[in-house]
């Protein structure tokens, strides 16, 4: 074995094999562990020390319970294993070019794909680009700068918009701990574009409606990653463009997303907000819009405890998404629509300690929600947990719970472990339950 290769190094013959192959394109890291430890004889203790993953997770993986979904952890597992880049999606690993000394002559000196940003980056679109073919990401465009020159045409604003629409697709998969620098950087160059410029009028409205949604992207997957201060920001940046824009349906979105973080520490302030919000868009906004907010409102009704108003404002909604009359309506909104709905309305039941409404609403609705979705899944499923242990259901409470945490492993997003951190703490005491056990044990791993 050479001094740069690991204890944990799969064997060429193991790489080579169809099923290794296999296991290793669609990133089932259990199938992985498996065969690395079935042929390889390489511990489960051995791959955890070397990968950063506790040996029970390790364990779990292996029986096909969870999955590994960030990039970072994909790139350790691709180090630790000396899984070459390209079978991952990745490009050369650092490893891989010390192997194949000399280096390229047409290569800068001391590039070795690991340790700069500019290499992450590539590394990392790399990776989406793969990703994309087994259903991780959709429609990813290329992460390069559109080129403008100094005069934008009125034809960049809605190629800006484009682009933002796919990349918005990446949510659907990943967390803001994946996505936030990605969004971030879209917002930033097109805020410098504003900046820079020249155009008219007309584009210039046009462009800080583009900012002013790649600003409220780039908030919520700052929120989904913990990054609150940052998330309120990218909002209030928002609401400023998109009245700046003219752009009101935007600006009132820009308030409801405020309004999602202000309701946790201010209730009264999240409530005005929230009514705001559908002030600032109005009656004549888009009514995927309409209902996109109003949900939000009844959020921030129920979380104050407002029952007959949460009622009203999700009727609300409805009646919107019934107003619909097949007119194309903003990608922002795309994602919302009679399902969501019922999710929200599940909620809101929840939160208002009405588990006979909320659980077969939440159950019916999430019977039906692809697993792909593995972020909002989980947080879903948190809130059904909830309302079972509210209606003393403390088992079944337990099975969800166990199904919202190994839908959450490996997601890049704060959000589900801190919705279901009260409830594990609820079910702690009803330890002797072999499936609280068992929920109490998959928090460790």
């Amino acid at each position: 074995m050479t001094a740069y290769e690991p204890s944990t190094a799969l064997p060429r013959a193991l790489l080579n094999r169809a099923d290794m192959r296999a296991a290793i394109t669609a990133h089932d890291f259990g199938t992985v562990f498996l065969l690395a430890r079935a042929d390889a004889k390489i511990s489960y203790s051995k791959i955890a020390a070397e990968c950063g993953i506790k040996p029970e997770r390790v364990g779990a993986l292996a029986r096909g319970d969870g999955s590994v979904t960030t990039f970072e952890k994909i790139a350790t597992i691709a180090d630790a294993l000396r899984i070459p880049g390209h079978m991952l999606g990745l490009v050369p690993r650092a490893w891989e070019a010390a192997e194949q000394q000399p280096r390229h002559p047409a290569a800068p000196a001391g590039t070795t794909g690991t340790t700069r940003d500019g290499d992450s980056t590539v590394r990392r679109r790399e990776f989406f680009k793969v990703s994309a073919s087994a259903g991780l990401a959709v429609g990813l465009p290329e992460l390069t700068p559109l080129t403008t020159g100094r005069r934008i045409g009125r034809d960049i604003p809605d190629r800006l918009r484009q682009r933002t629409a796919r990349l918005r697709r990446l949510d659907d998969v990943l967390g803001g701990g994946d996505t936030y620098r990605v969004y971030l950087g879209e917002y930033q160059a097109t805020k410098v574009m504003v900046r820079e410029a020249s155009y008219t009028e007309e584009t210039g409205r046009a462009m800080l409606s583009v900012l002013a949604e790649q600003a409220q992207q780039a908030g919520w997957a700052a929120f989904d990653a913990g990054k609150h201060a940052d998330a309120r920001s990218l909002y209030e940046a928002s609401q400023e463009a998109a009245t700046e824009a003219g752009d009101a349906a935007l600006a009132g979105n820009a308030l409801a997303f405020l309004a999602y973080q202000r309701i946790n520490g201010d209730r009264a302030a999240g409530v005005e907000t929230a009514e705001q919000s559908c002030r600032t868009a109005g009656p004549d906004a888009p009514p995927g819009v309409r209902a996109l907010l109003h949900e939000r409102l009844a959020w921030a009704y129920a979380v104050a405890g407002h029952v007959s108003e949460t009622e009203r404002a999700l009727g609300a909604a409805e009646a919107a998404l019934n107003d619909g009359d097949g007119t194309p309506q903003p990608d922002w909104v795309a994602w919302v629509d009679r399902d969501e709905l019922r999710i929200m309305t599940g909620r809101c039941w929840t939160e208002l300690r009405r588990p006979l409404r909320a659980v077969p609403v939440l159950e019916d609705v999430l019977t039906r929600y692809d697993d792909t979705h593995a972020r909002d899944k989980s947080l879903y499923l948190s809130w059904l947990a909830e309302s079972y242990l509210a209606a003393r259901e403390v088992e079944q409470a337990a099975t969800v719970t166990s199904r919202a945490l190994d839908l959450s492993s490996g997601v890049a997003s704060v959000r589900p472990r801190q919705r279901l951190e009260p409830t594990l703490r609820q079910l702690s005491p009803h330890r002797d339950l072999p499936a609280v056990a068992e929920a109490l044990e998959r928090a460790k791993a």
